[in-house]
C-alpha cells in the first residue's frame, strides 16, 4: 500500500475522517471519535509494518482517550506508545527492564541547571572508562506532556549506538511554563553539560545535541542559540521527527490528519497549551526553516511516513541545505511517529537507532 496512488487514496479517506471529526467535536465525549478510530486503524492495518501496528494495537488495548479533549494533567496520564512496547514485550515473554533491553548501558538520575532553576535529568553511560562524547537529548511531548521515562528508549538506544554519554533532559513545560521556557532550559542544559561533562565521564570538547519531536526542534534551536550565543558549537544535531514550522496544512499533515499516536487535532492542542499568543508561532525557534542557519554543525533529521510531522523533516532539510549546512534525512516507510523509541520491538527503529549512531559518531570522530 506505499504506492503513490494508494497514498492519495488514504490521504482522501483522511481527510474525510477529519472533517467528521471536527463536525462531531463538540459531543463533549473524551473518547476517541469512533468512525475516525476505525478509520484510523483501518489505514494504520495498510500502511503500517507488522511490528510497528502490534505496538500501536497494544497500545490501543489500554483505551487511550483523545489528547486533544482532555485537560492536560488527564492528558499526562494517558498509555504511550512505550506502554505499548512494554506491553508487546510481555507478550513476547520478555523482560521489560531497560538495563536487559539494551545491555552494557547504565543510567543514573541527577538534576541540572536550567533556566529558573534545578531540572530531573538522567544521564546514559557506556560500559568503559571513558572519557566518551556527550549527547544532550531532549524528549517529544509537544512541550506538555511526556518525561525522560517515556522517551528512555530513544535516549538509551542513543547510548548504546554512538557509545555516548547522553544527558536527557525534563525541561520544563507548558502550559505551567509557555513558550520560551523550554527552550531557555535546552540552552541551559547545554551550557550546564559543557562545564560539567568531565564530571559525568564526558569529553566537553565532542558534545551534541539531540531530540524527539517537540525536543528535536529544542534541539535544532538550541544549536542555534548557542551559535549566536558564541558558545562551542555543538558536533552534531540529530532530529528526529522535528517540529520546524507552524503551518498545520502540510502535505504531511493533510495525509496524516487522523494518524496515530500523533493526529493534527493533538499538535493544534499541544500548540496552544504552549504558545502565549499567535506572536509566537512567528518566532524563529518554533518557525526554524526561517532562522539564520548558517555556520551549524551537520545535522541528521530522521522522519517517519506516517506522521504529520514528516514534512517538517522534508522543509528543514531543504533549509540547511539552502544555508550550506551539511544534512541528511531518512524517512522510514512503515512506521509512525514515536517509532524511534521502539528498537526493543520494532526493527526499522533498529535501524534508525543505527543509522543515528553512526553519523554521530563520525562527528566525534569514533
Amino acid at each position: 500500500m506505499n504506492s503513490f496512488p494508494s497514498r492519495v487514496v488514504v490521504s482522501a479517506i483522511a481527510v474525510a475522517a477529519a472533517v467528521f471529526a471536527a463536525g462531531c467535536s463538540s459531543s463533549g465525549s473524551a473518547k476517541p471519535n469512533p468512525i475516525v478510530d476505525a478509520t484510523s486503524k483501518a489505514i494504520g492495518n495498510l500502511r503500517a509494518d507488522d511490528d510497528m501496528l502490534a505496538v500501536l494495537n497494544a497500545q490501543a488495548s489500554l483505551n487511550p482517550l483523545a489528547i486533544e479533549k482532555l485537560d492536560v494533567p488527564t492528558a499526562r496520564q494517558q498509555p504511550t506508545v512505550t506502554d505499548g512496547v512494554n506491553l508487546v514485550l510481555r507478550q513476547q515473554g520478555r523482560s521489560t527492564r531497560p538495563e536487559d533491553l539494551v545491555p552494557g548501558v547504565t543510567s543514573m538520575d541527577t538534576t541540572i541547571d536550567g533556566a529558573a532553576g534545578k531540572l530531573p535529568a538522567r544521564v546514559y553511560t557506556p560500559a568503559g572508562a571513558g572519557p566518551f562524547p556527550v549527547v544532550v537529548y531532549f524528549h517529544g511531548g509537544g512541550w506538555v506532556i511526556a518525561d525522560k521515562q517515556v522517551y528512555d528508549g530513544g535516549a538509551r538506544g542513543i547510548a548504546k549506538a554512538a557509545n555516548a554519554v547522553v544527558v536527557s533532559v525534563d525541561y520544563r513545560r507548558a502550559p505551567e511554563a509557555k513558550f520560551p521556557a523550554a527552550w531557555d532550559d535546552a540552552l541551559a542544559s547545554y551550557r550546564y553539560v559543557l562545564s560539567n561533562a568531565a564530571r559525568m565521564k564526558g569529553d566537553p570538547r565532542r558534545v551534541a545535541l539531540a531530540g524527539e519531536s517537540a525536543g528535536g526542534n529544542l534541539a535544532l534551536a538550541t544549536a542555534i542559540a548557542a551559535r549566536d550565543a558564541r558558545l562551542p558549537r555543538p558536533v552534531h544535531v540529530l532530529a528526529v521527527y522535528p517540529v520546524t514550522q507552524t503551518s498545520l496544512n502540510t502535505e504531511s499533515y493533510i495525509e496524516n490528519a487522523i494518524a496515530k499516536p500523533l493526529n493534527r487535532a493533538m499538535v493544534q492542542w499541544f500548540v496552544d497549551k504552549t504558545t502565549r499568543s499567535p506572536a509566537d508561532l512567528k518566532d524563529t525557534r518554533l518557525q526554524l526553516i526561517d532562522a539564520k542557519l548558517e555556520g551549524l554543525p551537520p545535522v541528521t533529521i530522521i522522519n517517519a511516513r506516517i506522521d504529520p510531522l514528516r514534512s517538517d523533516g522534508a522543509k528543514m532539510e531543504d533549509a540547511l541545505k539552502k544555508a550550506n549546512v551539511p544534512v541528511e534525512r531518512r524517512d522510514y516507510e512503515g512506521v509512525t511517529h514515536e517509532f524511534f523509541g521502539t528498537a526493543a520491538v520494532v526493527e526499522k527503529a533498529k535501524q534508525a537507532q543505527m543509522f543515528a549512531g553512526d553519523r554521530l559518531r563520525a562527528s566525534f570522530g569514533n
